[in-house]
């Protein structure tokens, strides 16, 4: 983003901080970010660079021990579809939005969701390949090809800070869900204490990916805006936030910000002297964990999922 309001809430942008990059092939710039002043959320500035969701930690290439973790990633899957099922229930048309290799989805038809994803990166389609019952497109949100009003429920899980322009998706989706249908997002929360602590290098800015760093007030804006009802706000969840307050308090101490997570996506070297510190930090993961539960608790998660209803 270069200029203008903010793309949350419509508020007067000022220039706030630089932060570095936790991609490896950006280890040596700093990247501008703006901030509200009325919901408190920011944007990166500058133009993104080329084929940001295409290389390094977004490679097409599996993670590290992925199969070890399914079990994991599934209850993260079940936690999600408990936030939705207030408003979408299974048997529910649903349409998940940047659906990266699919995960979600098939866990989503197997609760009888009659589900499906649209995806624009390559990464994508490896995945429906090793999944015949994924139903996966490899398009993005501006080229789907879906009839108007007839989802009853879209999720779009940590995709709308990858965008300049985020509202213009959520008209977008707007059309797509019938009246009363749901809409479930998930952001990290810029006014988390895990993003107080981490400071410049806290694990979910991720710039230059992230071009909007949203507030939970900033996120409701939004919602308002585009056609949305907000209907609650979840702080306390399993996926993302327990790591990432444990990874933003490791990269104080760490030459590269979020090593362990490059390493986990083969995006950064086995010898490195940040292994030793990350290796060391290791047994402070439960006491990050509980800390990041207490934050949850207080209203301050690392990240938030928003459920809302179309108007």
């Amino acid at each position: 983003m270069t200029s203008g309001p903010c793309p949350a809430c419509g508020g007067r942008l000022s220039r706030w901080r630089s932060v570095p990059s936790s991609e490896p092939r950006f280890a040596d710039s700093r990247f501008a970010l703006a901030r509200c002043d009325r919901c408190g959320s920011a944007v990166t500035l500058g133009e993104p660079p080329p084929r940001l969701h295409e290389s390094g930690a977004y490679g097409i290439a599996a993670p590290r021990f992925h199969r070890l973790a399914r079990p994991v990633l599934r209850g993260f899957d079940r936690q999600r579809l408990a936030m939705l099922r207030p408003l979408g229930a299974p048997g529910a048309r649903l349409l998940d939005v940047g659906a990266g290799r699919g995960r979600f989805v098939t866990s989503a038809l197997a609760a009888g969701y009659d589900a499906r994803g649209i995806e624009p990166s390559p990464r994508g389609m490896d995945e429906a390949r090793l999944e015949d019952e994924v139903r996966l497109e490899r398009v993005g949100i501006e080229q789907a090809d879906v009839e108007e009003g007839t989802l009853d429920a879209v999720t779009i899980w940590h995709v709308l800070e990858h965008l300049d322009d985020p509202r213009r998706a959520l008209l977008r989706m707007r059309g797509w869900v019938r009246p009363g249908g749901a809409l479930l997002v998930g952001v990290p929360n810029l006014a988390s204490a895990q993003a107080l602590l981490g400071g410049a290098r806290w694990y979910h800015l991720d710039v230059p990916r992230h071009r909007v760093h949203f507030t939970p007030a900033g996120i409701r804006s939004l919602l308002t805006a585009s056609g949305f009802e907000p209907v609650r706000t979840h702080h306390v969840l399993a996926e993302h936030n327990a790591f990432g307050m444990w990874q933003s308090l490791v990269n104080r101490g760490t030459r590269h910000p979020s090593y362990l997570y490059n390493l986990l996506k083969r995006n950064a070297p086995m010898r490195s002297g940040d292994l030793a510190i990350t290796a060391l930090a290791l047994p402070l993961a439960p006491f990050a964990a509980l800390a990041e539960v207490l934050a949850g608790v207080a209203r301050r998660g690392g990240t938030i999922a928003v459920l809302a209803r179309r108007r």
